[in-house]
């Protein structure tokens, strides 16, 4: 079996992201929609490749079995030999047992490496959650106090965590005033009771996620990490583009319970 080990762990890699990418939508968890297409073709190449190890590498078992007995038959005929004639050699004995079973094999640790790809196929991870949000501080883009697009018509109005926070901080024209909302993330708590609706903005993959998130008042808190609907409307706080104006504020109106979206994280 060691001798096919490196296509087994090529298998298991290219199966499990095979399953995370062609068979299921797991995948967005970890990086953008953009780059499924290449996480498919990748786990192609990876099978093929652990098809083709297992083809190429195969040992030629026969000749190779009729050497060992040719040769196991010689030196029990030569120990003989020794034993009559009292000549044993324990150092002899020692250097050719080592030639015989040390050195050639591969280490079996190496067969660890199988056990992230064997997690990925049977338990992914979640995606990002409260967390990596709790983690970063923060930070936003430094794009300056300005004019922004006038809002759709009607009440109310589905905005991105990323366009609500956008808007209550920087916008001069104060386009979110008086206006019902409506943002969909998950929940993060402070240890004061404080808690957020949250969502996580990436550029390229999970790897480079950072956080934005809105306050939440005049509503119960769910479950850290449970997804919600909060329908409501902005809370102005401090001046525009200071500490004091972030997180921005949402009046809750009403406050819903979801299933997680397929796409977990918002883009930049």
């Amino acid at each position: 079996m060691r001798r096919y080990g490196r296509a087994v762990l090529l298998l298991v890699t290219g199966a499990a992201v095979l399953r995370i990418s062609l068979f299921s939508e797991l995948c967005l968890r970890y990086v953008q929609a953009g780059l499924r297409p290449s996480l498919v073709v990748s786990g192609f190449l990876l099978v093929l490749l652990a098809v083709a190890a297992a083809v190429v590498g195969r040992p030629e078992q026969e000749p190779h079995a009729e050497q060992g007995e040719h040769a196991e038959h010689g030196e029990h005929s030569g120990r003989d030999q020794q034993r009559e004639h009292g000549e044993h050699d324990e150092s002899g004995d020692d250097s050719h047992a080592h030639d015989q079973h040390g050195g050639h094999h591969s280490p079996r640790v190496a067969w660890l490496l199988t056990l992230p790809a064997l997690a990925l196929l049977l338990f992914p991870p979640p995606a990002l959650g409260s967390y990596s949000a709790e983690r970063e501080a923060a930070q936003r883009a430094a794009q300056g106090i300005g004019h922004f697009p006038a809002l759709p018509a009607g009440n109310p109005v589905e905005l991105t965590l990323a366009e609500f926070s956008s808007r209550a901080i920087y916008d001069s024209g104060r386009s979110l005033t008086g206006r019902t909302v409506r943002l969909t993330g998950f929940v993060t708590r402070d240890d004061d009771g404080t808690w957020y609706v949250t969502r996580l903005l990436v550029s390229c993959c999970a790897a480079d996620a950072t956080t934005s998130k809105a306050e939440i008042r005049d509503a119960d808190a769910p479950p850290a990490d449970a997804w919600v609907t909060v329908t409501g409307i902005w809370h102005p706080k401090g001046r525009l583009g200071t500490d004091g104006a972030w997180p921005p504020v949402l009046d809750a109106v009403s406050v819903r319970r979801v299933a997680q979206p397929a796409n977990p994280y918002e883009r930049r």
